[in-house]
């Protein structure tokens, strides 16, 4: 066995005094649904609801092996990374200074606190997450203190191979895949260390969001790319440049093996996680399961084991995730009706609904002629053939009508 294999045993060894090994559980309905015999690999379940307690530990534990005094770490971080490293500041009974854009969510930011208690300072720094860096990353070394990267750091990918460790010691064979999710890389690239090594011939897929695909960029180019736009969406994996320890770590991975998942689809994944098996997945947590509805041809017959990586997902998030879902499943849209000016036009409208169509917004932009209005109307149905009955009546009516559904200009002004 090689030295990383050694290093990531006994990291997770190590990890036992902190936390048990998060759960590996077979998804029945998963396994009917695709034919396949699909398992979770629940890291949503750690004591943080998310991998990033396993490198911070590693990380935390290295600097003061090498360092005894050292007793001051920084870090910046919006998520889940700043509530593992707030855990193990209490737990290694260190100093911990938490830097957050001033934009993070109170829930987050409390959560942080709570895991840490007295051993950390949360200190909330800048609108964007590059502000907070760069202040962090000065005070840190104003201060002396340790810095702790949320991936490109060797000790981070060390501890985050630990999830690959678990895998196979509670299997009786190596699966015959695994997808798991990738932003800057640390996960993915701890992992395929081990498993290059221990389960060399079983192909590893990874899955990145469509609008922070810094990985995908990257292997085209073969060199590191930054994105000039990301969307901020799946926070926990929405990276504009993978971390370079980790791209060369993962610079020979197939691009075929490296897949993207749009926005609006990982909230009906989401959505059906959350309704039929009652499993609370943030967006990055839910990329691995995403995607498999692509691959079913590949997977089927298969034993497949899927990294649900996180668990952070804030309820007051909710009704927007219902409604991208609704979106990107064909059941509601936005348009804009030129509504004519005469006594019962409203109720010619309102009669082209079918008994499925519900109106979820209405309102009046501007009256834009003498003779005609501009309405924002929002409808909800059951089937996505609905609206194609809908709109067949409204061009037979002679409606003037704009469907700004995937209008991202219009839709963010205006929905």
């Amino acid at each position: 066995m090689s030295n990383f294999a050694d290093t990531a045993l006994a990291v997770t060894a190590r990890l036992r005094g902190l936390f048990p090994a998060t759960p590996l559980q077979r998804n029945d309905y998963l396994s009917a649904k695709y034919d396949a015999d699909i398992w979770l690999k629940r890291e949503d379940l750690s004591p943080v609801r998310s991998y990033k307690i396993r490198g911070a530990f590693n990380a935390m534990r290295k600097a003061r092996e090498a360092d005894p005094d050292q007793d001051l770490f920084v870090a910046a971080s919006a998520g889940n990374h700043a509530q593992g490293v707030a855990f193990n500041c209490r737990h290694f009974g260190v100093k911990g200074v938490i830097f957050m854009p001033v934009t993070t969510p109170a829930q987050k930011v409390e959560k942080t606190r709570t895991f840490g208690g007295d051993a950390v300072e949360i200190r909330l720094v800048g609108d964007y997450f590059d502000d907070t860096l760069k202040t962090a990353q000065a005070f840190c070394a104003e201060r002396g203190g340790h810095f702790l990267s949320p991936f490109d750091d060797d000790h981070v990918i060390e501890g985050q191979s630990s999830v690959a460790v678990e895998i196979l010691s509670e299997m009786e064979r190596a699966p015959d895949m695994v997808i798991l999710p990738v932003g800057g890389g640390g996960l993915s690239s701890g992992m395929k260390r081990y498993l290059d090594q221990m389960a060399p011939e079983m192909p590893i897929w990874l899955v990145e969001p469509t609008g922070g695909a810094s990985l995908t960029a990257a292997l085209a180019k073969g060199e590191l790319v930054t994105l000039p736009k990301v969307d901020s969406f799946v926070d926990g994996a929405a990276v504009a440049r993978i971390g370079a320890r980790t791209f060369e770590v993962l610079r020979d991975v197939p691009p075929e093996r490296v897949l993207t998942a749009p926005e609006d689809r990982i909230c009906a994944t989401i959505i059906e996680m959350l309704n039929i098996e009652g499993i609370v997945l943030e967006p990055a947590g839910a990329l691995a399961l995403d995607v498999l509805p692509q691959m079913a041809d590949e997977i089927r017959g298969k034993t497949v084991v899927c990294v649900t990586s996180g668990g952070n997902f804030d309820f007051e998030r909710l009704p927007e995730v219902k409604e991208r879902a609704q979106r990107y499943g064909g059941v509601k849209k936005y348009f804009i009706l030129r509504m004519p000016q005469r006594p019962g036009a409203l109720r010619d409208f309102l009669e082209m609904l079918g008994p499925e169509d519900d109106i979820a917004r209405f309102e009046y932009l501007k009256k834009s002629a003498r003779n005609f209005g501009s309405v924002l109307i929002g409808i909800e149905t059951s089937r996505p053939e609905n609206f194609a009955t809908l709109f067949d009546k409204l061009d037979a009516a002679d409606f003037v009508y704009r469907d700004i559904t995937e209008d991202e200009t219009l839709a963010d002004f205006l929905v």
